[in-house]
């Protein structure tokens, strides 16, 4: 799967915990940084053999003149677990030989991995070192409606799908807790980077 040189830090964090900018944080101090919500979003638009296998299973909705027509798969996987397990074993597989293309590609000892269900997916287990953001809930619940424009019920909801900070926890190495401002977080950040260093 990696060059056995390279050490794979997974960074994951529930919606609106800021593990995004902690990634960047992590890139600034050196650590090359994958993206795994973005890489499939890119891959979902892009890759013909993943548009292909969607539309198979939402049908040619699924896609209009600007790429994934993405209102419309969130509306048919929000309730149902079926369509969003076949979604996933659609994505997940492809966003795992990206990464591995790469990570190949990468000349250093070190690669952040960040991926919101980096747990949930499994992939956690291709890691070297885990980093959980965690952050308080409203003030998780105030950043998402800040950021995405989404009602406090749809956030809620979006939490209710994902696994409890309590539960992060027990994957990880390393918690940054970013309940205070980015000075704080970066500081975090910095700290683990030197001990990880080490």
């Amino acid at each position: 799967m990696k060059k056995s040189t390279t050490k794979i830090i997974g960074l994951t964090g529930g919606i609106g915990s800021g593990k995004t900018t902690a990634a960047k944080y992590f890139e600034e101090l050196g650590f090359p940084l994958y993206n795994s919500d973005l890489r499939a979003r890119k891959l979902q638009n892009e890759n013909p053999e993943v548009i292909q296998k969607i539309k198979d299973v939402f049908g040619e909705e699924a896609y209009n003149d600007e790429g994934m027509n993405r209102p419309f798969i969130a509306s048919k996987t929000f309730n149902d677990k079926e369509k969003l397990k076949q979604l996933n074993t659609i994505v997940h597989p492809a966003v795992f030989n990206d990464f591995k293309t790469w990570i190949e590609e990468q000349n250093t000892d070190y690669v952040i991995k960040e991926a919101a269900i980096l747990i949930e997916s499994g992939s956690y287990k291709d890691c070297d070192i885990i980093i959980s953001v965690v952050a308080d809930k409203e003030i998780r619940i105030t950043r998402t409606i800040e950021r995405d424009g989404l009602t406090r019920e749809q956030i809620l909801n979006r939490m209710a799908n994902q696994l409890t900070d309590e539960e992060r926890k027990e994957y990880s190495d390393y918690i940054i807790d970013n309940s205070q401002d980015l000075n704080y977080l970066y500081q975090q950040v910095k700290n683990i980077v030197d001990n990880i260093k080490k």
